[in-house]
């Protein structure tokens, strides 16, 4: 059940990221922004569940917390401070009047 909401937490960022830089600079720009999002997840996957094979067993914490699922719970809380600051707008970058 823990994955099936990371997966669909993991939908709607792809869809906002899509949204934002679709609407900001165009089709290909939305593309690339998913494309972006595909890679670390799945790359970002691998590596957490590389480094928590050594330091947790196969039936993790229980039912609902196992290796698998706390490394989908490890990359999600990563890439959400990840994307917060990618995808943040900067002050700096308005024109001043």
């Amino acid at each position: 059940m823990i994955p099936l909401l990371i997966f669909y937490i993991h939908i709607v960022g792809i869809t906002a990221a899509f949204t934002s830089e679709y609407q900001k600079e165009g089709l290909s720009a939305g593309f690339l922004s998913v494309g972006f999002f595909v890679l670390i997840f799945s790359v970002g996957w691998s590596i957490s569940s590389f480094f928590l094979k050594y330091l947790i067993g196969p039936p993790g914490f229980g039912i609902w917390l196992n290796r698998d699922t706390l490394s989908l719970v490890i990359l999600t809380v990563c890439e959400g401070f990840f994307y917060f600051y990618y995808f943040k707008d900067s002050k700096k970058h308005t024109a001043r009047s």
